[in-house]
């Protein structure tokens, strides 16, 4: 059998030179990640909409464009995914794939340091070059785990990577933070962030060095092409022969549609999970240490969930009870904590700053609105809808003489002032109740609408020292910037903020750290005695079903939560599942694959996933069009997770894995 024939080839090898590979390999993961949270998650997509996309008609549109490029990219991995993974088994040619698609991506991530004001273009193309060459690169990537990893430890072998993922992403991304903030600009424009780029290349080449040259070209299931055959020849012929044979391969075809639904899930909750924080009104610097929180919390988790499905893991039991403590136990502190803690230490929202005889409270108005005054020479110019990604037409007071200004008067703390630059905009005074607005450095505040093009949907905004009525007025100086050719100001509508939510963080992660040292004493007196017997059912399938439970009761919790010890407690939750999840539905895939056949098979596991990235945000997307609210789209989440849930019930590995060990004798005795 293929077992056999499998078993012996990592018998010849010495420990030392086994476990050599195995850490070249996982060290790809810490490589490759470095691009994803700082190029794809966290810096890229602002540098974008702020700088890149600088002249483009909003920012909405800038946010439409980066779209585009990255389902344009992920359309173009999956498609390229399963044949080039075919022709890479056929001429044995998985690590020269691996190389051209990592090389592609370094090349692309390096000279995105050369993406300055209005160079969207230029970024746009980079960005899906490097998002192709991540993509691809990953696929044959994992192609390789059934070739590195013995069968009895692809899955903590699996996990073992998603934490080096993890561990590397963060690090870089904590690096390129202080970079950002520390090199100045003086170098050249943005330097800290172009800079940052530039290390993202350097790391992801550095550390995949040991994966080339430590970990051989697997075996290939062809030893030579027959007269009048080709390569691309016989990989089609693999492919629709495979198709073709579907009912063979129908445990493996069936875990692939259950894969795609749950996982389109997952990719959504990831996807979308800043942004929801965003709309309920959570903090930038919120939003960022959650993200490192996932992060870092992530890797010990990820390695949790590797040793469930081992038989001689002796302290299932234990991780166990402790994932299972987690499940009930942050859902019912973060509750609990957002209703009896104070507002000021939970982040519930106040009471909401409403109307008043004379001052407009939360919400957004035009600036047209009779609850602001103008005086001087205003006329009003129509935005077209496709200009600023809105319902309807947008209406702007616009001016160029001199004195004239605008009077808003708010009840509440702070107000965005959203308006349009341009190549004839010019300087325009702010005054907070009478008085010139200062700055920390005690100058003036001013707003500069020059812009080498049109751009309409730009903010700026404006905090008074204490909540309360207030009056913000933008005075037209006269004053213009010098390549400026007028002194347009013109302004289209003002959003009134609701209160800002306060929270003490350090408390926040105390409760955490709590819960945690509380769960840890949970599994240590009861893992043995209650959960030996449940432990001994696991295996990788029903692991990762109480991944998919424990998102289910994500899902469910993130429809209610409005306060930031619940965002914190429940991303520590997402921390908990999502490496192991992914990391073990990766590995359990490759069991009930044909080793010999990785690349193929690997292939079409990749289109899988990149139509989570695709499918997923646009079915949430669409739940909040027609509830217009993100939190039915979170909670419609759940049906994903039951069906692909349910559907993973249906699978027989040990069929799947049979046929697998199967295909790989006959094509092993045929080479």
């Amino acid at each position: 059998m293929a077992a056999a024939a499998t078993s012996a080839h990592f018998n010849q090898l010495d420990d030392r030179e086994y476990r050599k590979r195995v850490r070249a390999w996982t060290l790809y993961d810490w490589a490759n990640s470095a691009f994803v949270t700082t190029v794809l998650a966290a810096v890229l997509p602002t540098y974008y909409s702020a700088v890149a996309g600088a002249t483009l008609p909003s920012q909405a549109v800038a946010t439409q464009y980066w779209s585009i490029g990255l389902s344009v990219s992920l359309f173009i991995a999956a498609i390229m995914s399963p044949i080039l993974g075919t022709v890479a088994d056929v001429i044995r040619s998985k690590k020269r794939f691996l190389a051209i698609f990592t090389g592609v991506g370094i090349v692309a991530t390096a000279l995105l340091v050369l993406v300055s004001t209005g160079d969207w273009v230029l970024a746009s193309v980079l960005a899906v070059l490097g998002r192709i060459g991540l993509n691809g690169a990953v696929s044959f990537y994992d192609s390789l785990l059934p070739h590195v990893a013995k069968p009895e430890e692809q899955d903590m072998i699996s996990t073992r990577g998603y934490a080096m993922g993890y561990l590397g992403g963060g690090i870089l991304l904590a690096i390129n933070v202080g970079m950002i903030q520390l090199i100045p600009d003086s170098l050249f424009d943005n330097a800290g962030v172009r800079l940052s780029f530039v290390s993202v290349a350097i790391w992801w080449l550095v550390f995949s060095i040991p994966l080339f040259r430590s970990v051989p070209e697997p075996q290939s299931a062809t030893a030579q092409l027959k007269p009048g055959e080709t390569v691309l020849g016989v990989s089609f012929k693999r492919i629709i022969d495979t198709m073709k044979d579907i009912q063979h391969y129908g445990e493996l075809f069936k875990f692939l549609i259950a894969f795609l639904i749950y996982n389109d899930a997952i990719g959504t909750i990831i996807g979308v999970a800043a942004i929801y924080g965003a709309e309920l009104g959570f903090g930038t610097l919120e939003l960022v240490l959650a993200l490192l929180l996932v992060q870092f919390v992530g890797i010990p988790f990820s390695l949790i969930f590797g040793r469930l499905p081992n038989q001689a893991e002796k302290r299932r039991p234990y991780f166990l009870a402790f994932i299972l403590f987690n499940l009930v136990a942050l859902p019912i502190v973060g509750v609990l904590g957002a209703g009896a803690l104070p507002r000021a230490v939970s982040g519930a929202p106040s009471e909401p700053y409403l109307d008043t005889a004379t001052h407009a409270g939360e919400g957004l108005y035009s600036a047209a609105s009779d609850r602001f005054t103008l005086t001087g020479e205003w006329t009003n110019e129509v935005v077209p809808a496709a200009q600023l990604s809105r319902d309807q037409d947008a209406t702007y007071a616009v001016t160029s003489a001199v004195g004239s200004r605008i009077e808003l008067p708010f009840n509440g703390r702070q107000i965005d002032l959203i308006y349009s630059v341009g190549p004839d905009h010019g300087i325009w005074m702010v005054e907070l109740d009478g008085q010139p607005l200062l700055d920390e450095d005690n100058q003036p505040v001013v707003i500069d609408g020059y812009n080498a093009t049109e751009r309409f949907g730009d903010s700026e905004t404006i905090s008074a020292p204490e909540p309360g009525e207030h009056i913000v007025a933008l005075v037209n100086t006269g004053e213009r910037n010098e390549a400026s050719s007028g002194n347009v100001m013109s302004l289209g509508e003002i959003r009134v903020q609701p209160p800002e939510r306060q929270s003490s963080l350090p408390l926040i992660i105390g409760i955490l750290l709590v819960v945690q040292a509380a769960g840890g004493l949970f599994a240590f007196l009861f893992g043995k005695r209650l959960f030996s017997g449940l432990a001994e059912t696991l295996t990788t399938k029903r692991s990762i079903m109480l991944a998919l439970v424990v998102y289910s009761v994500i899902a469910v919790w993130g429809f209610f939560l409005n306060s930031t010890i619940e965002y914190w407690l429940l991303a520590w939750m997402v921390a908990i599942v999502q490496g192991g999840s992914q990391a073990l539905s990766r590995s359990l895939y490759a069991a009930m694959s044909p080793a010999v056949k990785s690349g193929e098979f690997f292939g079409l596991f990749g289109v899988m996933e990149k139509f989570a990235g695709i499918v997923g945000p646009a079915l949430f997307a669409l739940a909040v069009v027609i509830f217009g609210s993100s939190r039915p789209a979170i909670l419609s989440l759940i049906a994903f997770f039951i069906i692909g849930g349910f559907l993973l019930t249906r699978v027989n590995v040990e069929k799947g894995m049979a046929v697998a060990q199967a295909e790989d004798a006959a094509l092993l005795k045929g080479a």
